[in-house]
């Protein structure tokens, strides 16, 4: 069997044990979830810890009580990885720990701008990527990224 269909597997094997551990401290728990506490809408956690690995839902250039700023595809990819650092800092980690993000393109021809921004962010190491291009994001955004980072 290959390795990618026993990914389901254990991924349900390990949400199954950590919903079981009911007896740790909080810096051992297996499974920890932190809900978006902002305005913003959808039935989704900010980001969800498992073990030494924490996953964010997926960030836009928003502005903390302005909006989507505006200047194009750079402009949103700078905002977006400034949220994706402040979020990561709030939840123990930071950029230099991301080891993979993910990448949603509104045009995929905007990928060699988006790249100039992307890379002043990752100067010392580069994250594994995937990138694709998206007929639609929120709020009309140019970019979308998420990403997982290790945490202590």
């Amino acid at each position: 069997m290959k390795l990618l269909h026993l990914l389901p597997l254990l991924l349900i094997f390990t949400l199954g044990a950590c919903q079981e551990s009911e007896d740790h401290d909080d810096d051992d728990e297996l499974l920890i979830q932190y809900p978006d506490q902002s305005e913003s809408v959808g039935p989704f956690s900010d980001a969800v810890r498992v073990g030494h690995i924490l996953y964010l839902s997926g960030s836009i250039g928003v502005a903390p009580g302005e909006g989507l700023v505006e200047g194009g595809i750079q402009e949103e990819t700078r905002q977006t990885l400034e949220n994706i650092s402040a979020r990561l800092e709030k939840y123990g980690s930071s950029m230099n720990e991301v080891v993979k993000c993910t990448v949603m393109l509104a045009d995929i021809d905007e990928w060699g701008a988006m790249n100039e921004v992307y890379t002043t962010f990752f100067p010392d190491h580069k994250p594994a990527r995937s990138a694709f291009g998206a007929s639609g994001l929120a709020l009309n955004s140019r970019v979308e990224i998420e990403c997982m980072a290790t945490v202590q």
